[in-house]
Parts: structure tokens; sequence; C-alpha cells
């Protein structure tokens, strides 16, 4: 499902679209590779995202673009990732992508480490 430019279901930042821009060049991807941001699972300490450069959108997936980069989210990930927003930092806190999410769900007080969706 293709949605509008103007939809901001997730915002990268212009320093995370950029970075996405340089490892399509660096590995030498046209621009049909999106940004796939989705859940990978939920441990103890929240929900854990993936990403990945995919130019294999399947039919549920959400397509959207935010800072002329397209972005790629499954129907099911959409529901945790509505509204956050995708940085890229090189501080103190380590150097990576960092997504700021308002729907992260709060870290379980369980001691097994089997949290799961």
């Amino acid at each position: 499902m293709t949605l509008p430019a103007e939809t901001n279901l997730v915002q990268l930042t212009p320093a995370a679209a950029e970075v996405v821009r340089q490892l399509r060049k660096e590995r030498d991807l046209d621009e049909s590779y999106a940004l796939r941001l989705y859940i990978a699972g939920r441990t103890c300490s929240g929900l854990q995202y993936g990403m990945a450069l995919d130019n294999h959108p399947s039919p549920t997936d959400l397509i959207f673009e935010c800072e002329g980069v397209k972005l790629l989210v499954d129907d099911q990930s959409i529901e945790y990732l509505r509204g956050a927003l995708v940085d890229f930092i090189d501080d103190a806190r380590g150097k990576g992508f960092l997504v700021e999410n308002p729907n992260a769900l709060p870290p379980c007080s369980c001691e097994s480490g089997s949290c799961g969706l």
C-alpha cells in the first residue's frame, strides 16, 4: 500500500536519511532500495528494532517517503512504530541509528528474559 509523501507515520531526521543514502552508495544499490524498518521482537529491555535496505516490498507493506528516502514498514510493525523518529547519532551514546518511539512498551519485570510480543 503506497501512502502519500506527506504521511508522517515514521519520520527520518536529515542525518538518518543521509546515512541511508551513503549506505546505498557504498553498496552500489540504486534508489529502488528503501529503508525497511520493523519490530524484531521484545525483550525485557523493550522493543527491538530491525533495519535493512530492501527493494522487494510485500503487498501488505506500507510504503512512504521521508527526507527523500523511501521507507517500508510491514503492516504489523506499523502499530508499534507509528509516530517514531529515526535518527543517526555519533556521540557519547555510540554510533548508529536511534529510534525515538512514542509507542515504546515499558520494560517488563520478568526475570526469565523471555518476553515476547
